[in-house]
């Protein structure tokens, strides 16, 4: 497989960007037109997860809507319509002796992605390495075998119809783990990496892998309440980062607020935040404005993923900064305030791949920051940080014209 893909890749990479954007397109529309099927064997992936016991979170990623099918269609059209990431000259000039330098972006090569439960991320990956002339090795949680292999076949198939190389798009089609040991010793065919799932997966993969990974670690996601915020927009701000899905990486897991907001905001965002289901469990200073069951050291370094949020008064933004960078996982946190100036300090000083001014942590991702879809979000510096998409997997090459130009 690794051997195809190394071959597709180099034939992908060259095709003109109208051509892999139309096949991305024919893609959309056989995707359409398989519904039923896709949705059928979700069925019984989701039947079969559940009866074996699969937690929670990981069944409701599993689980397939008519909402996340509609998301799945949409995004690839979404991927269709962004600019060729390549061939894109990023630096250019020309040389006193008339020597003319240019760097031009160019794909990775070939991506491996290994992930659990979500089938939407089968479609987005093979979606965005086709947009950025990458070829793509699948391998999907066993839990969702029929639907990542069907899906798989699909996009394979009207991508190849539409031109692009068979093998552009492939996917592991045995659930056993030693798949996952074979793939990653392939580094002189696959060129990076990228795990999506749980932290046992990904410290595995990042121990065991020959090749560069692009990780997603934890998403310890943060809220700071400044003390000038406004209750109301504080409410809702922290209200959808929780509560809209509580079981993705962006979602709010700690809430800070400034003690002299303290106790103008907490007695009613709690109750907001109670009235949603969600369990509170705070510091002795916000227990003692609102009754909560206490929160201890691990809780604020726990990626929930589920209806808990822990809850913690700080002396000011710079408190909120610390604390932060000691406990989060460079995800993505956020602000509320009406002051520019705490605003810039927050961003400033907060090491985090997204960082949000008034607005919900639901928000740090692709198709919201307008990159269609994503393969991740990427919690490290490099090769990229936050949300990957296209332009994130190109790299580049230095090409330079003469006329007959010799080295002195």
């Amino acid at each position: 497989m690794a051997e195809d893909a190394r071959l597709a890749g180099r034939i992908l990479g060259t095709l003109p960007g109208r051509q892999r954007t139309e096949a991305l397109l024919a893609v959309s529309g056989e995707l359409e037109a398989a519904k039923s099927a896709v949705m059928a064997a979700n069925e019984q992936d989701v039947a079969e997860a559940a009866a074996a016991g699969l937690a929670g979170p990981l069944l409701q990623r599993l689980k397939l809507s008519d909402k996340t099918f509609r998301y799945m269609a949409d995004r690839l059209a979404a991927v269709a319509d962004l600019p060729d990431p390549l061939g894109v000259i990023t630096k250019g000039h020309t040389r006193p002796s008339g020597l003319r330098v240019q760097r031009i972006s160019v794909p990775l090569g070939v991506i491996g992605i290994i992930y659990e439960s979500r089938p939407n991320v089968t479609t987005d990956a093979a979606a965005v390495c086709i947009k950025s002339g990458n070829a793509v090795i699948l391998r999907g949680g066993s839990e969702a075998l029929r639907t990542n292999t069907l899906l798989a076949d699909i996009m394979a198939g009207a991508a190849a119809k539409a031109g692009l190389p068979e093998k552009s798009v492939q996917i592991v089609r045995t659930p056993d783990r030693e798949a996952v040991g074979e793939l990653l010793k392939q580094e002189k065919l696959i060129d990076v990496i990228i795990p999506r799932g749980g932290k046992s997966l990904i410290e595995r993969i990042s121990a065991e892998s020959r090749i560069p990974v692009i990780k997603h670690y934890d998403g310890i996601c943060h809220q700071y309440i400044a003390a000038d915020a406004d209750i109301d927009m504080a409410i809702a701000i922290v209200i959808n980062s929780k509560c809209e899905k509580v079981e993705v990486c962006n979602a709010l897991e700690t809430l800070l607020i400034d003690a002299v907001a303290a106790e103008r905001v907490l007695p009613a965002l709690s109750a907001a935040l109670k009235a949603q289901g969600v369990e509170l469990r705070g510091c002795p200073r916000a227990r003692a404005v609102v009754d909560m069951a206490p929160a201890d050291e691990t809780d604020w370094s726990t990626e929930y993923l589920s209806a808990v949020i822990s809850i913690k008064v700080v002396d000011g933004v710079d408190a909120a900064i610390d604390h932060i960078n000691v406990y989060g996982s460079g995800h993505t946190d956020g602000i509320i305030t009406v002051s520019l100036d705490q605003a810039e300090r927050f961003v400033a000083g907060v090491d985090s791949a997204s960082v949000m001014v008034n607005a919900s942590t639901r928000l740090s991702g692709g198709g919201d920051y307008g990159l269609g879809a994503v393969v991740g979000i990427s919690t490290d510096k490099l090769h990229a940080r936050g949300p990957v998409g296209p332009e994130e997997l190109t790299s580049y090459k230095w090409v330079a014209y003469g006329q007959g130009h010799l080295r002195n």
